[in-house]
């Protein structure tokens, strides 16, 4: 191990994994989430919300100023009279005034599936983000169109990851080591339709959370080395579950620009088996050592499950760790009188304990404060598009060019594939 050298640690502290992640994610100012409200999770009228004017603005101004009761009633409304014409999807990190409306809930490609199984349905409203509605639109039959209530809801994730900067890593890559044949790419779910057409391109393959192990283990099959994006917290997770050493999983820092090898030197490079994107999820990025070990100081006993987009010590404190479906489950299955603190979206967190009253479950983040972008899709979109539709009237539907839909089916094929 050349710790010593690449870091500037000593040996004593390299064989603590805590001081040597540290090291790595020093170099690399992270920004936390800034709140899209301070008035908590329970719908206020759209004019009333503090980040509107960031929203989408052409919503017609009927709309802004209904309050919640109003708007569920109209969506109810509308959503009877349209019966089997649309399939309502709501994302796990939707507010509750959205979620009771979906047909079914989940994360983002159970979803998609959920959609593509149902084509009875020419309309799909996909209550989430910008890359769930585009991996919708990928696996949507023909007939079906694919809507989202807000064309701003995108994911700062996802946009950490812009397919001109992962080209240009491709072809930095590919300059090093005289070619990238035995470079697999792997996109997390959570990126835009272009990457994973970039994978589908150049032999690489999508992941979930869910199922991250399993498709590494396919890609160490088909090459020496994995080029992963956008998480680099999954990636790193995943790797070392996988016994995979800290000293291999290498940080791709894409803001230095072109010509850089994202800040790591040939040596790095040559030495890694996993080459990290530095990119990473804004609510995940907020649970910390410090409110794990505040938890179990106020509870003791407590479990802690936190999702694997959570930071390396995050992860490793944590007496479990998994995707928004294995929380869910984990919560469920949990003895009655349990008491549960978790790292993961607040909407969440919020509805598992409404359903589970017999145990106590709370965030670990104790700032109250959604996904700032799952939080764009306001009711009043959901209304807006949906009285839309009666009228016969398309707005906001989400389309994603057929020659990436082609490749990114390839990548997403690729993972369905395995078993």
């Amino acid at each position: 191990m050349t710790t010593e050298t690449t870091t500037g640690v000593s040996d004593k502290q390299a064989k603590n994994p805590y001081i040597q992640v540290e090291q790595v994610l020093a170099q690399f100012t992270v920004p936390q989430l800034q709140c899209e409200t301070d008035t908590g999770i329970e719908t206020i009228p759209l004019a009333e919300e503090v980040s509107f004017g960031s929203w989408q603005p052409e919503i017609p101004e009927e709309y802004w100023q209904l309050d919640a009761e109003t708007l569920n009633t109209r969506i109810r409304a509308a959503r009877e009279r349209l019966g089997d014409q649309v399939v309502i999807l709501g994302h796990h990190y939707q507010r509750e005034d959205i979620v009771q409306f979906a047909d079914t809930r989940g994360d983002s490609f159970a979803l998609a599936q959920y959609a593509a199984e149902h084509p009875e349905s020419p309309y799909i409203i996909f209550c989430g983000v910008h890359f769930m509605a585009e991996a919708a639109d990928i696996l949507a039959q023909p007939n079906q169109t694919v809507i989202l209530p807000n064309m701003e809801a995108g994911c700062s994730m996802a946009d950490m990851a812009a397919a001109p900067d992962v080209y240009s890593a491709w072809r930095e890559l590919e300059d090093l080591f005289g070619s990238t044949e035995d470079i697999i790419p792997v996109t997390y779910m959570n990126s835009a339709a272009s990457l994973k057409a970039f994978c589908g391109e150049n032999g690489g393959v999508v992941c979930t959370s869910s199922n991250a192990t399993q498709v590494l283990e396919w890609a160490f099959q088909q090459g020496k080395r994995v080029f992963f994006f956008p998480d680099q917290h999954l990636g790193r997770n995943t790797g070392h579950a996988m016994d995979i050493p800290l000293d291999e999983m290498v940080l791709w820092d894409w803001r230095l620009g072109p010509g850089n090898l994202g800040g790591r030197t040939p040596e790095e490079l040559e030495h890694s088996r996993i080459i990290l994107w530095q990119g990473h999820c804004s609510v995940h990025q907020r649970f910390s050592l410090t409110q794990i070990e505040q938890a179990r100081q106020q509870f003791p006993g407590v479990q802690i499950v936190v999702h694997p987009e959570s930071r390396y010590e995050v992860v490793q404190a944590a007496d479990a760790n998994g995707s928004t479906a294995f929380i869910a489950k984990y919560v469920a299955e949990a003895a009655p009188g349990s008491i549960i603190g978790i790292g993961t979206e607040i909407n969440l967190v919020s509805r598992l304990a409404k359903e589970n009253p017999d145990k106590t479950i709370f965030c670990l983040d104790p700032v109250v404060c959604p996904c700032s972008t799952m939080y764009r899709v306001h009711p009043a979109y959901l209304a807006w598009i949906m009285e839309s539709l009666e009228r016969g009237e398309v707005v906001n539907q989400l389309r994603v060019d057929d020659n990436i839909k082609a490749n990114a089916r390839i990548a997403l094929e690729r993972m369905l594939a395995l078993k």
